[in-house]
Formats: C-alpha cells, structure tokens, sequence
C-alpha cells in the first residue's frame, strides 16, 4: 500500500488538469491495484483537506448528470409545485451580539401551522436557524428544533430546515447580521467586530475568501468540519419526524472571487455526500450573493453551474426572487437561475419570493448599499398572480414567500401575520394580514 501511495503522488502531478483519475487509473496500473488504489486517495483526502479535496476532483462538475431541459419532471409529487412560506423562530434566530426585543408568544407555533393548515395549498415551511444561536443557547435551540418538528408532524405542514446567513454573522456586523458563530473570527485583524458583513465589507471579503479556501480554522479543525458537525445535529434531531421535506446546508454565501465558484462546488460536494449517510431527503444548496450581472467575477450560468455537486439526486438548487421577473434586472436574474438549472442538471427552489423596491445609499461605515424602501415596497394581487405564474411557466420545483414572524417588519408585505402581544392587547395572537390573503390567492390559482 504505501507503494502505492508514492506512485499517486508523483504522478498525478503530470495529469492533465481536466482529466479524470478514473481513466488514469485504468491505464496505469491492473483492476486489482486499481480498488486499493481508488481506497488510498480517498483516505488521503479526507486526511489532507476534507472540506474542499483540493487534488481530488478539482472541478466538481465535470461529468454531471446530463442537462434537463424541463424542470416540470421535478415537481412535487402531487404534481405542483412545493409551496410554502418562510418562517423565523425565537430561540433559533437569536444572535450572539444581542437579544430579541420583542415577546415571543407562548402560542407561536400552535398557533403558526393551525392557520397554514387551514389553507390547502400551502404545504411546507422553510424554517430558518442561524449556526450562532446555537452556540449562544445550545438547549434552547434543540428543544425549539424538536417543537418545530412535532408542531409540523401534528399538522401535516411539510419543513424544509434552513441553515441562514444574514450579513456573514453578528461578528461582523452588531445590529443586523446573524449566521457564523464568533469563534471563527479569532484573526481580528482582517474581520475586526463590526467591520461590516455585507458583500461590499473589506471584512466581509478577507472571511469568505479565507473561508472558501479552507483558511477558517479553530484549533487546527476546518471550519466546514465544524458546521458539518452542527447541521448534523439538525438532521439527527429532524430526521425522524414525518413533516421533515429536506435541508439546506447554506443560504446565499458570498463570492468574491472568480476562483471560488468551483470551491462552493467543492464545499457543496462534501456537506451533502457526508449528510447523506444520515438522510435520503431533500438537500438544497443556495445561490450566491451578490447577484451582480455584470461583476468582473463571472457571474453567469456556467460558473454558477460550478457551485453544484457531484451527486445530485434528491438535490435542489434554491435562489431568491424579489420583484416581479419578467421585467428588467429580475428578468434577466431568473433566465440566468433557470439557465444554471439546465447546465446543472438540478430543479430550482425560489426559496424567498416577494415584491420590494431598493434603492441606492450609504451606509454608516461609508459604503454604498442598496436599501428596501418600505414605502415604496408593496404587493399586490395581480403582481403576487403574475409572479408565482412565471415561476409555474419554467417548472420551479417549489417557492416559498418571505416571511411569517413574529416581529414587525418596517415593510409591511414583509411580514404575513400580526402579533397582538407586541402591541400588548393580548397574549400573543396571530392574525394573518392581507398580504396572507394575497398569497394565499396566487398559490390557489396555481392549482385550479
């Protein structure tokens, strides 16, 4: 064996950078050898870099599945789409840096998937958690998990378990971020606290880069090593319930470089194949932000293609959508995830949809952003129709509307229902809004 293994190393520095080892192997060496052969490299990956196996499989998409030209095979197995909300927690959604300054009703959940079950056509939520919360309150997060799941199970709501990331981590950003636990920032000269979480961060770039390069360590271990081991956890505790629909692994990372796109395929490939051994059920991996059509980093379907795994049954690829996509920058943002899809070979889950309008500021640490103006932020019966319809007419394996929770929003199609205890004129009801209404009509008509 250790003969071997000096034969891989030495040669496999004269192989061509896109050809396979499988047909390398085949050439080289007898069908014998070959199996030990095959053993010893994967050993040597996982011992040498097992998040991202930088010499094995350095372009993760060569070879995928063969393109699909229709996402429609995809759908449910009712024959529609998924359809579903977003929904936030208490514990689940608390960062490090600070405490909620809302009530959480006691009802919440009780109350939460009663009224999505009265509505037929709506059959899962995307329940959001942040890695950080559970490092600030382990218990708390587990036990809100388990209520989730046991809530869903009761009523028949399907829960898709997503891992988010809002502004890289509280780390990063004090008043508005939550994702990444504190730990992973030690190195406070490249991301000091609050030096900014948003794509447009110095910070923001150095973490990513770093983390997209396996530079993200906590006393020797991999960072992604770390958070495998955290998402295991949701799964080990999820798996066993009925309502569970699947998991993703993480929501809109960001990419800074053209360089990282295979390295997300890399990431991807490794958090789904080591989820695998617990879970036939559905993984989804997410698109990047910024979503900048004309970045010198590339972004365009064939790169984006890159970010998905080797392995793509049972997978989905999930993208936002907040504007009406047949017009302007949303048009042209939905034919490049529907044409990622094909290249790919995997369906589309619009894991956020709603109607906003942004617009162009700074921000207090001097960096040009771009804002949702709430009073210019609104949507309406015939927008919300027209929206799901262009998500029916490419086949999208699902969608589900941004969100359900129990704090106000400033925007207020942001927010599907109200929470009487935050204005302390009851224990904690929840009264659907209109905008519940309106998309409670939009998903009807897509099963008439």
């Amino acid at each position: 064996m250790f003969k071997i293994f000096q034969i891989v190393i030495v040669k496999s520095m004269d192989m061509g950078a896109h050809e396979s080892y499988e047909s390398y192997v085949s050439v080289s060496v007898n069908k014998k050898m070959r199996i030990e052969f095959t053993v010893v490299i994967m050993l040597c990956t996982v011992f040498i870099s097992p998040c991202l196996a930088d010499n094995i499989a350095a372009e993760p998409n060569i070879g995928y599945n063969s393109p699909v030209s229709d996402n429609r095979q995809f759908l449910s197995q009712e024959g529609h789409p998924y359809l579903g909300i977003n929904m936030r927690g208490y514990y689940t959604s608390m960062a490090q840096s600070r405490d909620s300054k809302f009530l959480f009703p006691n009802n919440y959940y009780e109350s939460s998937f009663q009224i999505l079950s009265k509505t037929p056509a709506i059959d899962h939520v995307r329940y959001r958690f942040y890695w950080e919360s559970y490092i600030k309150n382990p218990t708390a997060f587990m036990n809100e998990i388990e209520q989730v799941a046991n809530t869903a199970d009761k009523y028949g709501i399907k829960v898709i378990y997503d891992n988010h990331q809002f502004h890289t981590s509280s780390w990063l950003n004090v008043d508005r971020g939550t994702g990444f636990p504190h730990y992973l920032f030690n190195d406070s000269l490249l991301y000091k606290q609050n030096s900014g979480g948003s794509p447009k961060s110095v910070a923001a770039k150095a973490w990513w880069t770093n983390w997209w390069n396996d530079a993200v360590r906590v006393n020797g271990t991999d960072g992604c090593v770390l958070q495998l081991d955290f998402l295991k956890k949701i799964v080990k505790t999820a798996e066993k319930h009925p309502s569970t629909l699947g998991y993703e692994i993480l929501s809109e990372p960001q990419v800074h470089d053209a360089d990282q796109w295979s390295k997300i395929g890399k990431y991807n490939n490794f958090i789904i194949n080591e989820l695998r051994n617990l879970t036939n059920k559905t993984i989804i991996y997410s698109m990047n932000i910024p979503i900048d059509l004309k970045s010198p980093i590339g972004v365009n379907a064939s790169n984006l293609a890159k970010m998905s795994p080797i392995n793509k049954e049972n997978v989905v690829f999930k993208f936002s959508m907040y504007g009406i996509p047949s017009e302007g920058y949303q048009r042209d943002k939905l034919q490049l995830f529907e044409n990622t899809s094909r290249i790919a070979g995997v369906p589309l889950y619009i894991g956020e949809w709603n109607n906003v309008k942004r617009v162009e500021t700074y921000n207090q640490r001097g960096e040009k952003v771009w804002y949702i103006d709430p009073s210019l932020s609104d949507i309406s019966q015939a927008i919300a129709n027209r929206i799901v319809n262009n998500f029916r007419n490419i086949g999208v394996w699902g969608l589900a509307f941004w969100e359900w929770s129990f704090i106000p929003s400033n925007t207020p199609n942001f927010n599907l229902v109200n929470n009487s205890y935050n204005n302390n004129t009851s224990q904690g009801l929840l009264h659907p809004t209109k905008y519940y209404t309106i998309m409670k009509n939009a998903y009807e008509q897509l099963n008439n």
